[in-house]
């Protein structure tokens, strides 16, 4: 055989064979199919208990002496059809003062918990003046708020100032709210480890610049899930604004049940504010998860 020849064929079967297709071994095949018969089960008992559940509680409720008027006066499909357009339309007023109140909220809520956490002597009296304000709207109860805030304003009879029931309720829940907010901004201020202060400062930013710049980004991240549940919360309490008078999901609710002496107006608002309720509260739990990962991961401060 000559030279040319080995080398031919050497060249045409010395190429980079195909790397063999990975073979997973028996033991690793018995380990996923128990894991995937444990879980089928898991789901078939999940199943089987939420049926026994279901059918325990409709077995008790519709055996019950009185189920029939409480059929009648909480889940009748005739006054539920008649107020959900009412229903509906007052709860674009729900929406609005979510979306106002949550966005000023949020606004009030920072800047409570900057002056709280402000450092020096001379700070010390904006320091009390928004500890003073947070521990005072933690402690008082939202209703009292709003009555005090929608009745008692209009009795000052001050030039300027106005009489709307829906700015004074939503000036109440912004007043209670920011309370609460502002203590979660403040617990994600102080979770930054103090190196990372000492660094910008090293660096040469001054003391706004480093909140700014350094501080504030890592402490929202920290705190995004428990914002997010305060304004699941506000979404709900926007229907305490009705015992003002303003016409929202509740008090259209209210005034077919008082005209109709029928409560089923008012599961139909519940329902409606359960649907709003729902996807946030999920989508909450997603960003909390994810947050979660990313921070085992290194991928957040």
């Amino acid at each position: 055989m000559t030279t040319g020849t080995i080398r031919k064929e050497s060249g045409e079967g010395g190429g980079s064979a195909a790397p063999d297709p990975y073979t997973p071994s028996a033991r690793r095949l018995e380990r996923e199919r128990f894991k995937r018969a444990r879980a089928r089960r898991a789901t078939a008992v999940a199943a089987l208990s939420t049926l026994v559940t279901g059918a325990v509680l409709f077995v008790v409720i519709t055996g019950s002496p009185g189920w029939q008027r409480t059929r009648e006066t909480f889940f009748s499909a005739e006054y539920a059809r008649m107020a959900l357009p009412d229903v509906l339309d007052g709860l674009l007023l729900n929406l609005k003062l979510l979306a106002i109140c949550g966005v000023c909220v949020l606004l009030l809520g920072m800047l409570l918990a900057i002056a709280r956490t402000l450092r020096g002597p001379v700070f010390f009296p904006v320091r009390a003046l928004a500890t003073a304000y947070t521990d005072f709207f933690r402690g008082l109860p939202l209703i009292i708020c709003l009555l005090m805030v929608v009745f008692g304003v209009p009795a000052l009879r001050l030039q300027g100032v106005t009489n709307d029931p829906v700015v004074l309720g939503g000036a109440a829940l912004v007043l209670t709210y920011s309370a609460y907010v502002a203590e979660v901004f403040r617990a994600g201020i102080e979770s930054v480890h103090p190196s990372q202060r000492a660094a910008a400062r090293s660096l040469g930013l001054s003391g706004a610049q480093t909140l700014r710049y350094v501080v504030l980004p890592q402490a929202v991240r920290r705190v995004v899930p428990p914002l997010l549940n305060d304004l699941v919360s506000l979404q709900k309490d926007t229907g305490l604004v009705s015992i003002a008078g303003a016409v929202d999901a509740v008090y259209a609710a209210q005034i077919i049940a008082g005209k109709y002496f029928n409560y089923t107006p008012y599961v139909v608002a519940g329902l409606v504010f359960v649907a709003l309720t729902i996807p946030m509260t999920r989508f909450t739990d997603w960003v909390t998860a994810r947050m979660d990962r990313r921070r085992a991961q290194g991928g957040t401060v």
